[in-house]
């Protein structure tokens, strides 16, 4: 079982480089889906997630150790999305559409189930993000942050630098206005 993140830190900031390395590969894969939701540039996307961990690198020492690292390393994330969008000039939270139109939330498959499973849930993942796309993208970043990379409300707030009670009310608006488009 992998070192606890607070652990990964002290054994970082303690001269073990590998530790930095652990938590790299633990928030590489999460970070990356989340600046590609966030900002929907493929091409930006590689050096954006590396801009991301180069400054938790640099300020790791300065991280506050009571907190959430999984929180933070978001947030660094979220910042340097809207440092992108404010040298671009362009609006962030992007459609969730690819090329195609389509809306992709990334399907994370599991090696025990069966092929037919996987269609069956991929096909429902697509209609899932297909309705998606007809609530407003305030309501779809804060599903895609608690229920795709199980963040608690708390932490989404601390993310998107809103107080704790409006996303709270966003997140139960969010809730209805996907339950209506369902049914």
């Amino acid at each position: 079982m992998p070192l606890e993140d607070k652990q990964l830190i002290e054994d970082f900031l303690s001269g073990d480089e590998a530790a930095l390395n652990q938590l790299v590969k633990k928030y590489l894969k999460p970070v990356y889906n989340f600046l590609y939701y966030f900002t929907r540039e493929k091409a930006e996307l590689d050096d954006l997630t590396q801009i991301a961990f180069i400054k938790a690198w640099k300020n790791l020492k300065k991280f506050d150790r009571e907190k959430s690292f999984k929180t933070w390393i978001f947030t660094i994330a979220k910042n340097t999305a809207y440092d992108f969008f404010q040298k671009k000039k362009t609006l962030p939270f992007a459609d969730f559409t690819d090329e195609e139109g389509n809306n992709k939330l990334e399907n994370i498959s599991d090696e025990n189930i069966l092929p037919d499973e996987i269609l069956e849930r991929k096909n429902l993942a697509e209609e899932l993000e297909k309705k998606l796309e007809k609530i407003p993208e305030h309501y779809r970043i804060i599903l895609t942050l608690r229920y795709k990379e199980d963040f608690s409300l708390q932490e989404i707030a601390e993310i998107l630098g809103k107080p704790y009670n409006t996303i709270k009310s966003r997140h139960q608006r969010a809730l209805t206005s996907l339950k209506k488009v369902l049914l």
